[in-house]
């Protein structure tokens, strides 16, 4: 007989599978394609350069006409340095809360998927559901790509897509664009007794680092004017820096990794743009007074576009009226939803779970949110029926 679990059972299943996005993925994904072929059911890898890591593509019902994807991601984030009370890869659960990392955000929708996938089968589906499962959301949004690239193609570009991200099962139709940038700054050494023979390139990330800082100002005053958006700005903010060797050697590198997330009006080159001409006009002739070598360089390291809403669209239609909503809402974290719509798929996000439990200790799910996602696609499928 073919494996039949509970959502929650299933959710429990995935988790066990250590996937932080600086490791394999690949045990989860031969589970879930062993799970879906018991059920007669075809699935595609699609492996990364390295190997190391597969998204996966399955579809239920007909190939040959558009259809609604379901997309999740099985990275999570890691747990070193977190207080959790108990194993983060062993789920628990304690009443209505299943606990675990990825419980959240997003084993839990990829279960419910998967675990309803023998419900689909039993339906007469007169459009397909596929399931789209990607790796290294977490850290870059790349994984789903290969995936989108087969609708069109391979597949007729489906009618929907829905990302199973945790909003409540409320439903999103727009989300803020994620870039993140590394600046890289080349000085010249000297003895700190004689400051004036270097160019000291953590004294320019410093000013970098300040104009940053003007610019998110900048962005919290102009707001946001859609008044949708929590907080109700673009922002942008310096993570991490690199610099310096020892105290007595002026620093002739450093680095700073920063991110803008934009509201889905920012223009994508208008924070990058800004630093770079800061850099030009402002630090670059400080530096090069006594080392004409000197350089500053920012490059994009990360991109994640925007969701823009599409009001009327048949993914807004159908998820609201399978979510019970009157009206959708906006959220500020990434999410491969806008590669989907780049695609020319029409998409929002509505996912079980909240995302104040995603990424820290003890993360949780609630097991009503579980069964509101279920009852979600079951109305799905009965729908695809028609």
């Amino acid at each position: 007989m073919p494996a039949r679990y509970t959502p929650a059972e299933l959710t429990a299943k995935l988790v066990s599978f250590d996937t932080v996005s600086s490791r394999s993925n690949l045990a989860l994904i031969d589970f879930v394609a062993d799970y879906l072929a018991g059920h007669g059911v075809d699935s595609i890898r699609m492996p990364n350069a390295a190997g190391d890591k597969a998204a996966l593509l399955a579809t239920i019902g007909p190939t040959d006409r558009p259809g609604v994807v379901l997309s999740g991601h099985v990275d999570v984030v890691p747990v070193e340095g977190q207080a959790w009370t108990a194993p983060a890869f062993e789920a628990r659960l304690e009443g209505d809360r299943l606990y675990g990392r990825g419980t959240c955000d997003m084993k839990g929708f990829v279960a419910t998927a998967l675990a309803l996938v023998p419900d689909f089968l039993a339906m007469k589906l007169k459009a397909p559901i596929h399931i789209a499962i990607s790796y290294d959301e977490e850290i870059s949004c790349l994984g789903s790509l290969d995936m989108i690239a087969r609708f069109g193609q391979d597949l007729p570009l489906p009618r929907a897509c829905i990302v199973g991200e945790p909003t409540l099962m409320e439903v999103v139709d727009a989300q803020k664009s994620l870039a993140g940038y590394l600046t890289r700054i080349t000085g010249r050494p000297a003895h700190s007794a004689m400051p004036a023979l270097g160019a000291n390139a953590l004294h320019a990330a410093a000013r970098i680092i300040s104009h940053l800082d003007d610019i998110a100002d900048e962005l919290q005053a102009a707001g946001d004017p859609s008044g949708r958006f929590e907080p109700g700005y673009s922002t942008v903010q310096a993570g991490l820096i690199q610099a310096g060797k020892a105290i007595n050697i002026v620093p002739d590198e450093a680095r700073i990794v920063w991110e803008c997330r934009g509201l889905p009006s920012l223009p994508v080159e208008f924070v990058p743009d800004r630093i770079r001409a800061f850099s030009q006009e402002v630090v670059l002739p400080r530096l090069r007074r006594n080392a004409p070598e000197a350089d500053i360089v920012t490059e994009l390291d990360v991109a994640v576009p925007a969701l823009s809403p599409e009001p009327g669209s048949y993914a807004e239609t159908l998820a609201l009226r399978l979510a019970g909503r009157n009206r959708t809402q906006a959220v500020s974290y990434g999410t491969e939803a806008g590669h989907f719509q780049l695609a020319g798929i029409p998409t929002v996000i509505c996912g079980p779970g909240s995302i104040k439990q995603a990424h820290g200790a003890d993360e949780w799910i609630a097991l009503s949110e579980l069964e509101a996602c279920a009852s979600f696609l079951k109305r799905l499928g009965q729908t695809l029926e028609v």
